[in-house]
């Protein structure tokens, strides 16, 4: 799913809020109003987070 966050087109020092509002465009209208898809909806942008937590920590630690 990293791939998929490199997509979204975030750059790394952006809030949360911004990458879950980019995570959201990128899914169908059909996959948002769905109620069947809430949990699975929950472990997207959850995964998107924790891609940009981690950019955000590699950033951290590797800045010159």
């Amino acid at each position: 799913m990293y791939a998929t966050y490199l997509r979204l087109a975030v750059p790394v020092w952006e809030r949360g809020r911004t990458v879950v509002g980019a995570a959201r465009r990128k899914l169908s209208r059909s996959a948002l109003r769905d109620p069947d898809r809430r949990d699975a909806r929950k472990r997207f942008y959850r995964e998107m987070l924790r891609n940009h937590a981690e950019a955000q920590r590699l950033v951290a630690r590797f800045r010159l």
